[in-house]
């Protein structure tokens, strides 16, 4: 059966393990169903997610010119201590910026290839670690705004990464953490703007199963603009990689805004 589409992120269901769906216009698939199988991806072309242009896409699912103009992609989402709309000034578009910057978020630790620290809102828990390939998470401060959000992680970072190591997280070479002992050592490194929003009595460890059959010992990106045509078994699904059996790792998520046929 063939499906056609234009990719966006997998979307995720907490579940043990978690379920994975790709979901196009008409139609969608659950990936949990197709380990073990063959399957067929071809590029057919692109299309950006903001304005269904059939453009190249620049990144993040963007033709060159929106990713330039877009509130949805502004400096602030990636270093969220950017923001400005609790100041009421605006980066790109103040009306889109009030609405995202302005309301809960949360400062995690995460452990997918070693700890990390990170920002979300709280509407995007579990699915920001689920999407990060996480295998446990804490939160470790709520604060009201993403601003306040963004300089207590820029105060962690020299004490934790901010990244994931991909090649790591896929082939699960991950030590054993303990991240309730971690997020005690961190109370003292929050600024104090954000220090009274800390999670001094609330503990809720998030414990992440993947459905992945076999962890490759190495594994190789694919790129569908130097490969527009890939077939091979899937083994695995973890963060939002599709991980088959020669070692081939599929980054459905940095490959928003391609059109895609998959035969299954």
């Amino acid at each position: 059966m063939t499906y056609q589409g234009v990719l966006t992120k997998m979307q995720t269901e907490m579940g043990n393990p978690i379920q994975y769906y790709l979901v196009f216009e008409d139609s969608f698939l659950n990936m949990n169903q197709l380990l073990n199988k063959e399957i067929e991806i071809n590029f057919m072309g692109y299309q950006c997610l903001n304005c269904s242009k059939k453009k190249k896409i620049f990144r993040q699912g963007f033709c060159y010119d929106c990713f330039y103009s877009s509130p949805a992609v502004g400096d602030w989402i990636m270093r969220p201590e950017l923001s400005t709309a609790h100041l009421g000034i605006a980066d790109r578009d103040l009306e889109f910026e009030q609405k995202v910057q302005l309301q809960p978020h949360i400062v995690y630790l995460a452990a997918a290839s070693e700890i990390k620290v990170g920002v979300t809102r709280k509407t995007q828990v579990p699915t920001r670690w689920i999407d990060q390939g996480a295998s446990q998470a804490i939160a470790i401060v709520e604060v009201p705004n993403r601003y306040l959000a963004g300089i207590a992680e820029v105060a962690l970072k020299s004490h934790y990464t901010d990244k994931t190591n991909w090649r790591k997280m896929l082939q699960n070479a991950t030590e054993t953490f303990d991240l309730i002992k971690e997020k005690e050592k961190v109370e003292s490194l929050i600024p104090a703007e954000a220090r009274d929003y800390f999670y001094s009595e609330k503990n809720d460890l998030y414990e992440l199963q993947y459905p992945v059959l076999n962890f490759p010992p190495k594994v190789a990106s694919l790129n569908l603009d130097k490969t527009a045509s890939f077939q091979g078994k899937l083994i695995g699904i973890k963060g939002q990689y599709l991980i088959f059996e020669n070692g081939t790792v599929f980054n459905v998520r940095s490959s928003e805004g391609y059109v895609v046929t998959i035969d299954v």
